[in-house]
């Protein structure tokens, strides 16, 4: 157990973590909707819940356990069709701004599918102003607290991440269009076209709309859709130097994490819970398991590639992890990885990076100085929409924050 986790008051603990300036760089829109803007939404639209309660929301659908990663997906259902609509997508934007601005995130990225919101109503270019014009209020009404202005305390900032999907169903409109239009195209082929047209669609948007569109993703199921599929889309959007991450190794195996970072340019990985998993490797190729973990995880670590950690998700959607202190996060931090704790989604798994870290406090050898570089990897390694001396400005400020809060706390001092 760490020191930070014998202190004798961890109430009085959690209560400076939920002050110091944070990050989230993992954070999907649709997964951490507010329950009651959903009950709010749903009855003024009609929609059918299993529940119009919060309690009762999360007894049926936001659960404390799920069984499988289907059974969590199944929830973003609810989620995504309360989104469908430019006024809809604003407020729930400027709610999660506000509720991450509560327990002392300064920066967040903001993840989501658009195309599973263009309808009728919606383009491409109206989905992301609105989610974005949701952001932006939140983040100039806190950016006018005196103390924000005075400079002693770090502002608040956000970017937004596009997710194109491994594979696609009849979700949206958009979806359902693709997919007609192409009739003769097989899943494999239609995916891979609708990821490519979201890639020049997010650089367009970002180059002339000016719309803070700070990094490509990819997301869905990893299994029977490799990245090495969607090269195309990630070459693209290299080359016109937007950032990268991509969810790898969340319920799939290393060659995954491999693709993502060389096929994929990744630069960044959401989640890599199985880097270390020889059992996951697939490739006949591979005959010395021990020695292709050890080169991958060195080339992670000399390049610091930024492994984006999600615990409570990780727990909900595998549960063969069975406690939290089995999770590979303590093997990350064993190999001196670049790691960031982060959410996931705040409602579908009911925590807030406050829990996350104190999660992590409570059940990993933590010193001061990991925990402060878990902190700092997230900021550093953010995609942050300005220029890179602003950035360095911005980190510069945020640590020194950190420093101020921690200085009277002897487990914190590096």
């Amino acid at each position: 157990m760490s020191r930070i986790a014998k202190m004798e008051n961890l109430q009085e603990f959690e209560q400076l973590i939920r002050k110091i300036p944070k990050s989230d760089l993992h954070l999907h829109l649709d997964g951490s909707v507010r329950p009651q803007t959903i009950i709010d939404i749903s009855k003024k639209e009609k929609l059918v819940l299993p529940s119009y309660t919060v309690e009762g929301l999360n007894e049926t659908v936001f659960k404390d356990r799920y069984e499988s990663l289907e059974e969590y997906l199944k929830t973003f259902g609810y989620s995504s069709a309360v989104m469908q609509k430019p006024e809809y997508l604003e407020q729930i934007a400027y709610e999660l701004a506000c509720d991450v601005q509560a327990e002392g995130v300064r920066y967040i990225e903001v993840r989501f599918a658009p195309q599973l919101h263009i309808n009728p109503r919606m383009d491409l270019k109206t989905v992301l102003e609105s989610v974005n014009k949701g952001l932006q209020r939140s983040q100039a009404e806190f950016n006018r607290r005196p103390e924000i202005r005075n400079g002693s305390q770090p502002p608040f900032y956000y970017g937004i991440i596009v997710c194109a999907m491994r594979f696609l169903g009849p979700w949206s409109d958009y979806y359902r269009n693709f997919i007609n239009t192409f009739s003769f195209s097989s899943n494999v082929e239609i995916s891979r076209m609708a990821s490519l047209e979201l890639a020049k669609g997010a650089i367009k948007l970002r180059n002339e709309y000016g719309i803070p569109i700070a990094g490509f993703d990819l997301a869905g199921a990893e299994a029977g859709s490799p990245a090495s599929r969607f090269w195309e889309s990630f070459q693209f959007v290299h080359e016109s130097f937007m950032p990268k991450t991509v969810h790898a190794g969340e319920a799939y195996g290393p060659e995954s994490i491999f693709q993502a970072i060389t096929d994929l340019h990744a630069d960044r990985i959401g989640h890599g819970y199985y880097l270390f998993d020889t059992s996951k490797i697939k490739n006949p190729k591979i005959t010395d398991k021990k020695k292709y973990i050890s080169d991958l995880s060195q080339y992670v670590a000399n390049r610091r590639i930024t492994i984006e950690v999600c615990l409570t998700s990780n727990m909900q959607t595998n549960p063969t992890i069975g406690e939290v202190r089995h999770h590979t996060f303590g093997k990350m931090m064993e190999h001196k990885l670049s790691v960031t704790l982060c959410t996931d989604n705040r409602t579908v798994s009911k925590t807030s990076l406050t829990q996350e870290i104190m999660l992590a406090v409570n059940n990993f050898p933590l010193s001061s100085k990991t925990l402060k570089n878990c902190i700092v990897y997230g900021f550093k390694r953010s995609f942050f929409p300005g220029d890179y001396s602003e950035k360095r400005k911005y980190v510069r400020q945020c640590l020194e924050y950190y420093e101020e809060l921690t200085r009277d706390v002897p487990e914190l001092r590096s």
